[in-house]
């Protein structure tokens, strides 16, 4: 049933024997039109972790003054997209009028439902002057009863996201419950989303989850014989007690929660029926999605 439009052959990297990772991922870089991501899902070999099916590391890049990213509006359907700042600014618009500048720590929580259409770009003070930009932004597939829901848009800032320490270790709770902290941000299903810092040495108990994966975003950690560097994406099969150690000062996303079954995946459109990503497409191809307020001129077209 599932169709990955999106996703490229790639291999995984060897890993140790015995060793609870089930696949290591290297993620590809894909041009986004004047920059580039690189992504770790999906793969033809994992197409989500979790709920989540998208996984994109933008940057670190830096922009001469008067360039940026400038990602013109485009339509969704059937996903929520989650954005996060490390480093820079990026300035959101969307069809419900939302006009939210992103900042390093906040969260962006976009619903797309039965559809919306957004613009990523950066605003013209950002852009003024030499500067840099850094970030993850995640595609998270709504369940089935969800999916032609009302689009919807929240944002949440960094001081509303609890941190905690676990063996030493800073732990941000962006999404879902761990280490006793629950994160404000809305879930429609088990969803898990936690961002670590670790110092050289030192090792972090991993949550127990259905699905969970673990993207170093920089650094280098070493989990049950198997060495996973930066810009590498490690599958686990769950166990209890699964810990990771760090070889150096390393920055890591974890992600996961229940799965939700198999999804087609067509450009943007993500949906379990394919009917309903063919109205998609012929909504947009013939302009019929709402238009971004401020943002009405440009538009991506269809592949």
């Amino acid at each position: 049933m599932s169709r990955v439009s999106n996703a490229e052959a790639q291999q995984s990297k060897p890993i140790a024997a015995r060793s609870p990772i089930r696949a290591l991922l290297t993620p590809r870089y894909k041009d986004m039109g004047g920059f580039s991501v690189l992504r770790s899902l999906p793969t033809t070999e994992v197409t989500t972790i979790g709920p989540w099916i998208y996984f994109d590391h933008l940057g670190p890049a830096t922009f001469a003054p008067g360039a940026g990213v400038n990602v013109r509006p485009h339509p969704h359907i059937g996903i929520a997209t989650v954005t996060y700042m490390f480093d820079g600014e990026l300035l959101h618009r969307d069809s419900l009028g939302s006009v939210q500048p992103i900042r390093p720590g906040d969260i962006n929580l976009m619903v797309a439902g039965k559809g919306v259409v957004h613009s990523e770009r950066q605003s013209e003070q950002e852009r003024a002057d030499t500067h840099s930009v850094e970030g993850l932004q995640l595609w998270l597939v709504l369940p089935q009863e969800c999916e032609h829901m009302d689009p919807a848009f929240y944002h949440y800032p960094a001081s509303s996201l609890p941190i905690t320490r676990v063996q030493g270790v800073p732990v941000r709770v962006m999404m879902g419950c761990a280490y006793g902290q629950g994160s404000p941000v809305k879930t429609f299903s088990d969803t898990l989303y936690l961002e670590a810092e670790l110092a050289p040495g030192q090792t972090l108990q991993l949550p127990s989850c259905e699905e969970l994966g673990l993207y170093v975003v920089r650094g280098h950690i070493h989990c049950g014989g198997t060495s996973v560097p930066a810009q590498s994406m490690a599958v686990f099969d769950c166990t209890p007690a699964l810990s990771v150690r760090a070889h150096e000062y390393s920055r890591i996303v974890l992600i996961g929660g229940a799965h939700l079954g198999p999804r087609i995946i067509d450009w943007n459109f993500v949906s379990s029926s394919q009917a309903h990503i063919e109205q998609a497409r012929e909504k947009w191809r013939s302009g019929l999605f709402p238009k971004v307020p401020g943002d009405e001129e440009e538009f991506i077209p269809l592949p």
